[in-house]
Order: C-alpha cells, then sequence, then structure tokens
C-alpha cells in the first residue's frame, strides 16, 4: 500500500484488524523485520508497519523532505493522520525506536501507548559501533561501506547487522534491502540525511526531559542480551516515564521481533488489554462498561 505526505510517497504494509498497533523499524531495514510479530499479533490488531526512508525503502522522499529524527517523527504523525488512525500503540525498535521517543514527545496527538524494544536512548546516541557509519555520511563515503555488506561473512561485524539477532541473519532480506539502496539515488539520498541527523548528538538528552510530561502508558519489552542498547539503559527510561512498565525479555539481542516473536506478542498482548479504558475503569474500581 501507499499513501502520499507532504515529504513524499510512504509505502506500508497493512494486516489484521481490530485497535492499530504501528511499528517502526531501524535503519537499512523494512517492514518486512516485524513479519513473525505481525504473524502473531494480526488476529486481534491491525498491523501497519510502513517502509521508513531509511536506505532499505522502494520510494524515494521529495529532494527537500527534512529526515532528521524530528522530520521522521513528523512524518510518522502525517502517517497516521493520513490513515486517520487514532488510539494508537507505536511500537519502536532500533532507529525506530528513537523516532518513537520523538513521536511520543512531541506528537502524541494520535497515541494511546508506547512500547519500546531495544532502541537508542539518551547518552547512546548513536551506539559506538555505528559511528564509523555516521562520519561516512559526512563524508560522502557511504556507499562503499554499504556495497561492502553485499559479502555475507562481513555482515556479522557489529557495525553491519552481527549484533541484532541471536539467530541467523536473514540474508534474503538483507540482500532485497542492499539492493534497494544500490538501485536509486534518492533512497541512497535520503539514508545520508537521515545518518546525518545523528549529528545532533544532544536530541535525545532534549526528547528525555519533554518524555517526563508523556502521560500514557509505555511499555519498555527490552531484550536482555542487547550489546548495542544494554539493558540498563531501560531502567532510566522507566524512570523518566510517568506510567512505564518494564519488561525483560530473555534471549534476545536487538531484534526481539525474530529472536523472540510469541514472547513479545503476549507482552504487546496483555499491555493493550490491561491498559484499555475499560481495563482501567475496573482498577479504578469504575464501571466495566456493558
Amino acid at each position: 500500500m501507499r499513501v502520499d505526505l507532504p515529504q513524499g510517497t510512504l509505502e506500508y504494509a497493512r494486516t489484521g484488524r481490530g485497535r492499530p498497533v504501528v511499528f517502526l523499524h531501524g535503519f537499512g531495514q523494512d517492514h518486512r523485520l516485524w513479519q513473525p510479530l505481525v504473524d502473531e499479533l494480526s488476529g486481534e490488531f491491525t498491523c501497519i508497519a510502513p517502509d521508513l526512508p531509511l536506505g532499505a525503502h522502494r520510494a524515494a522522499m521529495a529532494p527537500d523532505a527534512d529526515l532528521t529524527f524530528p522530520g521522521q517523527a513528523r512524518l510518522v504523525s502525517d502517517l497516521l493522520q493520513a490513515l486517520d488512525l487514532t488510539e494508537v500503540t507505536l511500537v519502536g525498535n532500533d532507529t525506530g525506536g528513537a523516532t518513537a521517543q520523538v513521536v511520543a514527545a512531541r506528537h502524541p496527538e494520535r497515541l494511546a501507548r508506547l512500547v519500546l524494544t531495544g532502541c537508542e536512548t539518551s547518552g547512546n546516541f548513536p551506539p559506538s559501533p555505528f559511528t564509523g557509519l555516521i562520519l561516512a555520511a559526512r563524508l560522502h563515503a557511504v556507499r562503499p561501506l554499504m556495497a561492502g555488506m553485499r559479502v555475507r561473512a562481513l555482515r556479522r561485524l557489529p557495525s553491519a547487522y552481527g549484533w541484532l539477532t541471536t539467530g541467523e541473519l536473514p540474508h534474503d532480506l538483507i540482500d532485497d534491502w542492499l539492493d534497494a539502496y544500490r538501485s536509486d539515488a534518492g533512497v541512497r539520498r535520503d539514508a545520508r540525511k537521515v545518518l546525518c541527523g545523528f549529528r545532533d548528538r544532544r536530541l535525545l538528552d532534549d526528547v528525555a526531559a519533554e518524555l517526563s510530561h508523556f502521560d500514557r502508558p509505555t511499555l519498555l519489552a527490552w531484550p536482555t542480551d542487547d550489546r548495542l542498547f544494554p539493558y540498563e539503559h531501560a531502567h532510566r527510561l522507566t524512570a523518566l516515564l510517568p506510567q512505564a512498565r518494564l519488561a525483560p525479555v530473555p534471549g534476545s539481542r536487538t531484534w526481539v521481533m525474530r529472536d523472540q516473536p510469541a514472547l513479545l506478542a503476549e507482552l504487546i498482548r496483555d499491555f493493550v488489554r490491561e491498559t484499555s479504558p475499560r481495563s482501567r475503569e475496573r482498577v479504578d474500581g469504575g464501571p466495566a462498561g456493558p
């Protein structure tokens, strides 16, 4: 599916029926990363997974599109508005988790709840293995680094996809992601914009202060074995967000939707049920409704 936004045409997948859950992926990935989790949840929820303009998308954004992290948050907000989604559960992972935090801080109007898995946080933006990629973007030298990822053995490097999962890498997907980057100059332009957006190293520090006012229920379903986004960072976010709860996801690294899809689905399913209006009324002792 496609939707036209002020920033350009955004492709997305939509599956299932019920309350909307929107999934945000990381850099160099697309919506298919979420498929194991979507398969678990689509029987109960409307699952919407956009192909964010993070270097593996097939539809380049307009040349003047703002793809800094505040700009990406605006793009997500515009997507929710264009699809007329309300009471959204927003789920962010990796780079998409950083964007989700900015959405929650600055564009919370259509959100009912927030779910963060392993992702950037204040003081870890970006994780150190990716500082070389950020520098390459500033020097207009990302393309050779991405070309090197065609060698499957190199994908296991910490600065590539190597620390994202405990399992085998989805090489067929990665081949497609790299092809999307290689095949379109507009996509490469978008990717460089995103990487240059990490120049604002204090962004998530500022957003952290703003998140202290985010009053929606928040679930931190955090992988305990994550090498990029340590578990103790989730404790910081839990202390910061007024209605946050922390749920460990053992046996997983960043890609919890692939390492532990059934467990993550159970956590999200229970979280949505427990924080629905009727559930809150029952907890507070009010009427549960008909």
